[in-house]
């Protein structure tokens, strides 16, 4: 591979998916300038969903992804860590010394938010983290975990097979209180139980000891290992001064077409947020579908293309306890919620509304749903509330009309009595 020492190019700062997809789409769309991608982990670019998966169970061990840098010329700075910027020298600050940019994507990622005064806790963000960590679980430690979010939960899922005692430590009174509403997670509280893992709500943490974790009641949890899960925050700190515009929630502000406040300066992944003329709001999606769809219109503003709004359904999935649970959309603008099936069964899912006009969806093995629900949301359709909450009528047999396009923060729009659902499903075994 060719060296692009004191490149002018491309410069991608973060080796993660939407780093590493960044480069393959610039070549993609016929780049031929410089790529260099800077990492501040030594390996390869690798598929981070599979740590809290296949590698914590052991089941894969290099989760590298198949992309061959080298035939795509593109250099790859590992071991890198970014310090700074300066965007009146186009210079990156690095622990290997200065880096100058044409073109600069900022793809650093999130990172988890640190428990204070908890020295010796795991966590999990790097394939090193999940290794770590594995060796603890395959000795079949007493494991305390603090946080029942999605890490939380996979984490709990993952070490109670492999034959660990666990207790979760959760602040607010049921799972995932911060990333969905009550009516969605209040069930998922039983999966713990179910599991052999013991779940303590509305409990917190005053101090980490060595070999126990006291809680701000009293009670004192021994235990040989901590593992800490209770959410991530854009990796960004290393911008303070640069003058990029950033959001309260640390993320920097891209417009729609993942540009920032700063000249020749995109941000993609897990830490940019983005307006939604969808769902009316600013989004910052920590998930891996995200991370991967970005890069394309990154790569075509910077090879003088004319992309199309960055305007996604947001998807994610979760593997909890033999589930599989996945997720579109944004709940936040619905005023109408319907569950199809109980949560006492092996499968349901919970449709959320605005004027009639799917907006988010959740479900629990039952992936026809999912990809039925996305579908729904991405074009728009309005669908019949009572047959949506039988679960046994597909949700494509529910719909109504779309709705058309309206302006930016407007929602859901009025539907079209032309439509029919044979126009959105055509050649579609959905």
């Amino acid at each position: 591979m060719s060296s692009h020492r004191g490149t002018d190019g491309v410069v991608i700062a973060g080796a993660g998916v939407a780093g590493a997809q960044t480069a393959v789409a610039l070549r993609e769309r016929g780049y031929g300038g410089p790529v260099v991608i800077v990492g501040a982990e030594p390996h390869r670019p690798y598929d981070r969903p599979a740590l809290s998966k296949g590698v914590l169970m052991g089941t894969a061990q290099d989760p590298a992804y198949d992309i061959d840098f080298d035939a795509l010329d593109v250099e790859l700075r590992l071991g890198v860590e970014v310090t700074g910027l300066h965007p009146r020298t186009r210079t990156l600050d690095t622990t290997a010394g200065p880096v100058p940019y044409r073109t600069l994507v900022l793809a650093t990622g999130a990172e988890p938010v640190p428990l204070p005064g908890a020295d010796g806790v795991h966590l999990l963000r790097t394939l090193t983290d999940a290794r770590r960590l594995r060796s603890v679980l395959a000795e079949r430690r007493d494991v305390v975990v603090v946080g029942a979010g999605w890490i939380g939960a996979e984490l709990t899922g993952v070490a109670r097979a492999s034959g660990c005692a666990v207790t979760v430590v959760e602040a607010a009174d049921r799972p995932l209180a911060g990333s969905l509403p009550a009516e969605a997670t209040a069930p998922m509280a039983d999966w713990y139980a179910q599991a052999g893992a013991e779940l303590l709500l509305g409990a917190r943490v005053s101090a980490y000891e060595r070999g126990a974790v006291v809680l701000a009641d009293g009670r004192r949890l021994t235990t040989d290992a901590v593992v800490a899960g209770v959410g991530a925050r854009p990796a960004t700190a290393w911008l303070a001064g640069s003058g990029i515009a950033l959001g309260p929630d640390g993320s920097v502000t891209a417009d729609d077409r993942l540009r920032t406040s700063l000249p020749d300066v995109y941000a993609v992944g897990d830490c940019a947020s983005f307006p939604s003329a969808r769902f009316g709001t600013r989004l910052l999606v920590h998930h891996w579908d995200n991370a991967l769809h970005g890069p394309r219109t990154v790569a075509a503003g910077i090879t003088g293309g004319a992309p199309d709004p960055y305007d996604p359904v947001p998807y994610f999935w979760s593997e909890q306890f033999g589930r599989h649970v996945q997720y579109a959309g944004h709940h936040a603008a619905a005023d109408t919620v319907v569950r199809r099936g109980k949560s006492t069964d092996t499968e349901w899912a919970v449709l959320w509304l605005r004027d009639g006009v799917p907006v988010a969806l959740l479900t629990v093995n039952r992936p026809r749903d999912l990809a039925q629900g996305r579908k729904l949301i991405g074009v728009g359709a309005r669908v019949d509330a009572a047959r949506a909450a039988d679960p046994s009528v597909p949700l494509k047999a529910t719909v109504i009309a779309p709705a058309r396009a309206q302006g930016p923060g407007e929602g859901p729009a009025r539907p079209d009595s032309t439509f029919r659902a044979d126009q959105v499903f055509s050649g579609q075994s959905l």
